[in-house]
C-alpha cells in the first residue's frame, strides 16, 4: 500500500443497535447509486426488532453481492435522525469527525476506484461478498481535516448545480406535458384573439373516428403518414470484435432511451458493422420509441446520430417541432401504448402497430407556437450540461488521492 494510505478500518466503527424499543422508524434500503431509498420489502408478518437502527450521520452498506453488481450499496444517512434497514446491512460511524470528515468519506466511497477494489477482493468468495474485515481494508487518503473541508465545499457546488438543473429539467417537463394537454387534449389553444379556443366559442367538429368533437379543420393522422420516415434497428455480431472495437458510431440499447433526451450511448460499432448488419444510421432529432421487454412503450427523442437495436422504432420527423409535438404526443399516452404489447415470455411491441398510432393533426402553425422544440432544446442543454458536471465531479474524485499532496 502506497505510503500516503491508510486501511479504513483505522477510522471507522461498527454501531449495533437492534429496533426493539417499539418506536416506528422508516424502513430503508441503499441502492448501488449509493442513496438512502424507502424499502420495497413485503413485511407483513415480520419480526421488525431484528432489523438495525441507523442514525443521521452514520453509514449504512451491504457487502454480500460485491462480486455481482462491482458496486458496494453504500450511504450516508442525512434525510432522517433516525431510521431502520436490514440486518443484512452494515451499520458504522467514524470515530474521529475531527480526523475524518463524514461527507469527505462518502466522496471516497462513491469513487469507482473504491468499488473496483472492493469487487476484485471478493473474488475469492462464490457468491461475490465479502467479510467487514475485507471492507475495512480499503485504502484510503486522509488529508488534513482543512484540506477536506475545501474537497468537500467544491464537491457540493458540483452536486448541487447538477441537482438545480434536474429540477429545472423536471420544471420543463412539466411545463411540456401542460401545454401539450391544454392545447392539444383541452383544445384551448390560443385563438386569434389570444383567448382559449374552446371556451371561447371555438368551431368544433364532430369526428365520427374518434367519436368526440374536434377543432375545426383538424384531422386524425397516423405516425406513418406523419413522419417522413420509420426504422428499426439492429445488432452486428457479437462474435465479430472488428465491429465493436471502434468509437466510430453510437448504437443505442432500448434501456438508455428512458423518457429521455438521448446525448449519448454506452456502446459504439464500427462502420464495417454498420454496413454488415441491420443497424441504420439515425438522423439527430429521430423519435424513438421500444418495442420489447419491460421497457416496452419508453419514448426517447435523439440529440446525436446513432444506430439502434432491434428493439427501438425511430420515427424520423421533418423538422423538430413535429418531432417535439410527436414525441409528447406518444409520451402522454404512454401508459396505453405500453399496456398494448403483447407475446409470451416477453412483452412486444412491433413497428406495425407504431406506424398506426393514431392521433390528432392540429390545422395550421398551432405545432410551431406551441414551443415544445424550444423546452426539448433546453432539456438538452441542461442536460448536456449536467454530464459535463458529472465528468468534473469523477475528476475530482479521482484526484482527491493527491490531497496530502497538494
Amino acid at each position: 500500500m502506497k505510503s500516503n494510505y491508510k486501511k479504513l478500518g483505522e477510522f471507522i466503527e461498527q454501531v449495533k443497535v437492534d429496533n426493539n424499543d417499539g418506536i416506528d422508524r422508516k424502513l430503508l434500503g441503499v441502492n448501488l447509486d449509493k442513496e438512502f431509498i424507502p424499502s420495497v420489502a413485503n413485511i407483513v408478518g415480520t419480526d421488525m426488532e431484528s432489523y438495525s437502527v441507523i442514525k443521521k450521520g452514520q453509514f449504512g452498506c451491504k457487502l454480500m453481492s460485491v462480486g455481482r453488481d462491482k458496486r458496494v450499496p453504500i450511504s450516508l444517512l442525512n434525510d432522517y435522525d433516525e431510521a431502520i434497514i436490514s440486518s443484512a446491512y452494515y451499520v458504522f460511524e467514524i470515530i474521529d469527525r475531527e480526523k475524518l470528515l463524514n461527507d469527505y468519506l462518502m466522496m471516497w466511497l462513491s469513487r469507482p476506484e473504491s468499488d473496483r477494489y472492493l469487487w476484485f477482493i471478493s473474488g475469492s468468495d462464490v457468491r461475490g461478498g465479502i467479510s467487514w474485515d475485507d471492507f475495512c481494508t480499503l485504502p484510503i487518503v486522509v488529508p488534513e481535516i482543512d484540506k477536506q473541508k475545501e474537497i468537500v465545499k467544491e464537491y457540493h457546488i458540483i452536486i448541487n448545480r447538477i441537482k438545480l438543473n434536474e429540477q429545472i429539467i423536471q420544471k420543463l417537463e412539466e411545463t411540456a406535458q401542460s401545454i401539450y394537454r391544454q392545447w392539444f387534449v383541452d383544445f384551448e389553444f390560443p385563438d386569434e384573439d389570444g383567448k382559449p379556443y374552446k371556451s371561447n366559442g371555438g368551431e368544433m367538429v364532430w369526428d365520427d373516428v374518434l367519436e368526440s368533437e374536434i377543432p375545426s379543420k383538424w384531422k386524425v393522422i397516423c405516425v406513418k403518414d406523419f413522419c417522413s420516415d420509420m426504422k428499426s434497428g439492429g445488432t452486428p455480431s457479437r462474435d465479430n470484435p472488428d465491429y465493436w472495437n471502434s468509437n466510430d458510431i453510437p448504437w443505442l440499447k432500448t434501456g438508455e432511451i428512458g423518457n429521455n433526451i438521448v446525448i449519448e450511448t454506452e456502446e459504439f460499432i464500427s462502420h464495417e458493422g454498420l454496413k454488415n448488419s441491420s443497424a441504420k444510421l439515425l438522423p439527430k432529432g429521430t423519435v424513438l420509441m421500444s418495442m420489447y421487454g419491460v421497457n416496452a412503450g419508453d419514448i426517447g427523442i435523439l440529440r446525436v446520430e446513432s444506430t439502434t437495436n432491434q428493439a427501438c422504432c425511430g420515427m424520423i420527423c421533418k423538422n423538430d417541432s413535429d418531432a417535439a409535438f410527436l414525441y409528447y404526443q406518444l409520451l402522454i399516452n404512454q401508459d396505453f401504448h405500453s399496456r398494448q404489447s403483447i407475446g409470451g415470455a416477453q412483452e412486444n411491441l412491433s413497428k406495425d402497430y407504431i406506424e398506426r398510432i393514431s392521433f390528432l393533426l392540429p390545422d395550421n402553425d398551432l405545432i410551431d407556437r406551441c414551443n415544445l422544440r424550444v423546452i426539448v432544446d433546453n432539456r438538452e442543454l441542461l442536460t448536456r450540461e449536467i454530464k459535463l458536471l458529472n465528468n468534473t465531479l469523477q475528476l475530482l474524485l479521482s484526484k482527491i488521492t493527491l490531497a496530502d499532496h497538494a
